[in-house]
């Protein structure tokens, strides 16, 4: 039995591939969101939040002979668990990065470290901050930019019940809120900006699966900072960047 974290365009695509080849999957996901992927796969699916003791527990229980950790470059914190539970339980983990996007040559365009850098580099660079950087982040910008009455932060999440709740429980105006999901082309990327007379953009480098190009071009078309926050720094004992090689990676050795 192979487990695949996922939640992701990455890890629906993933598991699609493995059970095609006649291997048995179950995946992980951390949200509905999430389940509403991959189940149109007709795979066992474990929808509870797993810390890494939870996780280690499963593993051992179902007989995982492999993970392969497909969720969000950003989620750091289920990355880390993943390593920490397969260490524990003597089963390899392998990591699936979707490639990240070249970023182009643009004078108004800034790479930062993390999210706390990029509130406080926006707070210098304009009065209106759209984030397509998702609710998890949303509390961080908040904290350094909400109470600046001079400021005006628009948010683009996904429209689930619990996400648009957090939103208003951080503060959030509901006409501040672009609730929809993605992906967005570059002409619907440009209105949005357009209509919010947006000063500066925030977004992950998410790579292009995640639509990081066509944010940054409808940016460039209006010639609006754009904060990039760029990938934090994972150490794997493997990684792989194509989809067919891991698939062929896991079939030779499962």
């Amino acid at each position: 039995m192979i487990m695949v974290l996922a939640g992701t365009q990455d890890g629906r695509e993933i598991i699609t591939a493995l059970t095609e080849a006649g291997l048995d999957v179950v995946a992980s996901v951390a949200s509905e969101y999430g389940r509403r992927l991959v189940e149109a796969n007709d795979i066992e699916i474990q929808s509870e939040a797993l810390d890494a003791i939870d996780l280690e527990h499963f593993i051992r229980k179902r007989g995982i002979k492999l993970v392969i950790d497909a969720t969000h470059p950003y989620a750091v914190e289920i990355s880390q668990n993943a390593e920490k539970a397969c260490a524990a339980a003597h089963v390899p983990c392998i990591r699936y990065d979707r490639p990240e996007s070249p970023m182009p040559e643009y004078e108004k365009l800034h790479l930062v470290s993390d999210v706390n850098a990029a509130a406080r580099l926006a707070s210098e660079l304009g009065k209106t901050i759209f984030l397509t950087t998702g609710s998890h982040t949303l509390k961080t910008f908040q904290t350094v930019l909400g109470a600046r009455s001079d400021m005006r932060i628009i948010v683009r999440v996904l429209p689930q019940p619990e996400v648009l709740a957090e939103c208003l429980l951080l503060g959030v105006k509901v006409e501040n809120i672009v609730a929809m999901q993605g992906p967005f082309s570059q002409d619907l990327n440009h209105a949005l900006f357009k209509e919010f007379g947006t000063d500066v953009m925030i977004t992950k480098n998410s790579g292009m699966i995640g639509g990081v190009d066509e944010k940054i071009d409808a940016a460039i078309e209006l010639g609006i900072h754009v904060i990039v926050v760029q990938r934090p720094v994972m150490r794997y004992s493997r990684v792989f960047t194509s989809i067919e090689e891991l698939v062929e990676h896991v079939k030779g050795r499962v």
